[in-house]
């Protein structure tokens, strides 16, 4: 049990899918964390104990939730297991440490459970009261032993109305189809593929190296310069040998400057250029990963994986090249160091060893430092961004201490990581510094008795001292290696699970089924139409937010979808730009699967305006056409035109050039719209998407961008979603979507003639006496 493999976990509510992929390790099959987060459809808020025993039962374990006792848990369920913590939190448990036959009697009373405390007692049969501690694995944490105390108080569940303690497990039992699962246990991101960066650049490698070897070589000539004054010079005071060997030395400093200087250019070139290959590499990768990834990612998670690409890119061009040059300057001084006197070289070898072994034994400890540091760091960084960001409503709320105090409970948890931290450094420290200086005092009274014994002479004395002293440096160096190689061993694991991830694209895509329709062209109706076949879908484990869609969308028409809010709407509306695909079901685009339709290529096709639209930190102008090098001034004043823009560009004194977003001009809601439905319009889309596009305009400027929209819209297939009756009063027909299923499908005066849930939903925003 002492082997239980732990994997961390890897975002801040990783915690289920990290807890299941340690128990299949357990049972020796190995899946990636992202591969398990698909299968218990994760959320931002994590993942439910539904979808765990899902994901289990689809890797090949049967899966039995339930709500029991501490005894119970002891007595009849087979560990590993995994249990709800602090009703916020998965862990594995996987082993029960016994305690001594001589505590049995008094184990309750160490534990606490006296007459104080007899409800906590009685949870304790004979047989489960033989344990003092629970050994579970905390993804967040590690591996821990936690007091049964504790165990029960973390673990528990009130029930309202109970006097009973319990709490929620998940039984896992493995069956034959985990063995016939697909092992996932390639590394796509590791430290071959990184090494890459590096090698590009052989050619100044070998530059580096060369200067590396000239200034190893310029080092190694100064203890013997050292050596040649004190028993040459002195001894014989010679002046002008003096004068010589000095300005030998002077060279070689000056040799050894320009030498240094040559390779700190050579390194900054390297260091940047791979800097920016890696991080290009990596927005390269995020930005082919399905949107779907983003949905259940935190700001601050993907902010750490940035810091964690120049943590990599500082090992390889940082430590990994001075650790080459530590290398050789250990082989050659050493080397030195034992032509003048192999038993002072013997103790330095040995004391150099437990110096560096003494270091050794911090680094576990230091990988579960860096585990939490990461977390809490990222939700150091979201918490920074919601108070920058949402200063306004918080302000508005009212919410300004209780804001506050959240971001200090984060920054009292940094404290204490901090002094954690400080605490082992200086454990350490003071274990090295012990080690290291008491080896160079018995290097120095060694030197010195081979002195006074004439074994060695002055000279060779401080040339052996100015060895010793070049050797710190390397040995310090290449501890510094060790541990910045954990640390980016670290860094990749969070890495890979990106890299690791399929492309939202694959090579097998249409490019362009329209183009290929048996009519030619794309202004036909039927290929341009839209076909919902059973089309249903569910963010994570729980009611399904889309219910068994059927619904045909005709080409060069304009469709509109109503509903209360949470009816499925917007879902419907990203299941349609491929945000998502269907849990179940089929999406048709004339007469091609939109499941095998290029995402970039579909996309390029439509234009859209979502509730959340985003407007870049850039000039008015750049807002509108997105990504295009050259702006196309009809298209921009066409697009300025339907979205009734342009009174509003003259006023600012920029114009076009002025500049919006989070650093610049702040704008309305409504000026925020207009900007993101000219954006739409600029791109001459085939398809239209439009979710509550106009909700935040006033009646005037609705009605004057609803009829130029409705100009626009001649032959293109279009998509509303709207409350206002303004906006979809004129549509082609109307689909009336309650719960994610569709009730009523007609145009306006068919729906409002049933007087059914379109009926309902109107007469109050209209006052209809009807």
């Amino acid at each position: 049990m002492s082997a239980f493999h732990f994997y961390k976990q890897l975002d801040q509510k990783d915690c289920g899918p990290a807890c299941l992929r340690m128990i299949a390790k357990y049972y020796g099959r190995t899946f990636s964390a992202q591969t398990l987060r698909e299968k218990a459809r994760i959320s931002k808020a994590g993942v439910s104990l539904l979808g765990l025993a899902d994901a289990a039962e689809a890797i090949g374990f049967r899966a039995l939730g339930a709500q029991i006792s501490f005894e119970q848990l002891v007595e009849d369920v087979a560990l590993p297991c995994i249990v709800h913590w602090r009703q916020q939190h998965f862990v594995v448990v996987y082993d029960f440490k016994k305690a001594p036959h001589s505590w049995f009697s008094g184990l309750g009373r160490k534990l606490g459970f006296g007459h104080k405390n007899r409800q906590k007692s009685a949870l304790l049969s004979q047989g489960a009261s033989e344990y003092v501690a629970v050994r579970i694995a905390d993804p967040n944490l590690g591996l821990v032993s936690c007091p049964v105390e504790d165990f029960i108080q973390q673990w528990v569940t009130p029930q309202p109305g109970s006097d009973e303690e319990t709490g929620v497990v998940l039984m896992l039992e493995p069956t034959e189809a985990l063995y016939e699962q697909e092992q996932q246990q390639k590394s796509v991101y590791s430290f071959e593929k990184v090494a890459t960066y590096l090698w590009t650049y052989k050619k100044l490698l070998i530059q580096l190296f060369i200067s590396i070897l000239v200034g190893s070589a310029l080092q190694l000539l100064m203890p013997f310069l050292t050596q040649s004054i004190v028993d040459v010079g002195i001894n014989t005071q010679n002046i002008p040998f003096l004068y010589l060997v000095m300005a030998g030395q002077f060279l070689l400093m000056l040799g050894r400057l320009v030498n240094d200087f040559i390779k700190g250019w050579i390194l900054l070139y390297i260091s940047v250029r791979v800097n920016i290959s890696i991080l290009s590499d990596f927005f390269i990768k995020l930005m082919r990963l399905p949107v779907a990834y983003f949905d259940t990612k935190h700001f601050g998670d993907l902010l750490q994986r940035v810091n964690d690409h120049h943590r990599i890119e500082a090992f390889l061009t940082g430590q990994t090249v001075n650790v080459v040059f530590s290398f050789i300057s250990l082989l050659i001084f050493s080397g030195a160091l034992a032509i003048y006197s192999l038993p002072i070289f013997f103790v330095f070898a040995a004391g150099s060893l437990l110096y560096f072994g003494w270091i050794v034994l911090f680094l576990a400890k230091r990988k579960k430092l860096d585990y939490k540091r990461f977390d809490i760091s990222a939700r150091d960084q979201s918490m920074m961004v919601q108070l920058l960001q949402g200063m306004q409503e918080i302000k508005l709320a009212g919410a300004e201490r209780p804001m506050r105090w959240a971001w200090e409970r984060i920054q009292a948890r940094l404290y204490k990581l901090q002094m954690s931290s400080l605490a082992l450094n200086q454990y350490q420290q003071t274990g090295a510094v012990l080690l290291n200086d008491g080896k160079n005092i018995i290097i120095l009274i060694m030197a010195a008795q081979a002195v006074v014994k004439g074994q060695l002479t002055l000279g060779q004395m401080l040339a052996m001292q100015y060895i010793v002293g070049q050797l710190s440096s390397p040995i310090e160096q290449l501890i510094g290696f060790m541990q910045g190689f954990q640390d980016a061993r670290i860094s990749l694991e969070r890495l890979n699970e990106i890299h690791g991830i399929a492309d939202e694209e694959s090579a097998d895509l249409l490019l362009d089924p329209l183009s290929e329709s048996a009519s030619g062209g794309w202004r036909g109706e039927n290929e341009n139409s839209l076909k919902f076949n059973q089309v249903s879908f569910q963010y994570s484990v729980g009611e399904q937010v889309l219910n068994h869609i059927n619904l045909f969308i005709p080409g060069g028409k304009t469709t509109a979808i109503v509903g209360m809010s949470g009816s499925g709407k917007t879902t419907l509306l990203k299941l349609l730009l491929r945000f998502h695909d269907p849990t179940n079901g089929e999406i048709r685009l004339g007469d091609s699967a939109l499941r095998s339709v290029s995402h970039s290529h579909w996309r390029s096709q439509c234009g859209v305006v979502m509730q959340d639209g985003f407007l870049f930190s850039d000039t008015i102008a750049r807002n509108i056409a997105v990504g295009v090098d050259h702006i196309e001034i009809d298209r921009l004043e066409h697009a300025v035109h339907v979205a009734n823009l342009r009174e509003f560009i003259q006023t600012l004194p920029l114009g076009y050039h002025t500049t919006i977003g989070a650093e610049g001009n702040g704008i309305s809601q409504g000026q925020r719209q207009r900007i993101l439905i000219a954006r739409a319009v600029y791109k001459n889309p085939r398809f239209i998407f439009l979710d509550e596009a106009t909700n935040a305009l006033d009646a005037n400027n609705e009605a004057v961008i609803v009829e130029r929209l409705h100009d626009f819209f001649q032959g293109r297939t279009v998509v509303v979603i709207a409350h206002r009756l303004s906006t979809v009063k004129h549509a082609d027909q109307i689909v009336v979507l309650d719960k994610g299923v569709i009730v009523e499908v007609g145009t306006h005066a068919q729906l409002v003639a049933t007087r059914g849930s379109y009926w309902e939903l109107v007469k109050n925003q209209l006052e209809l006496s009807l």
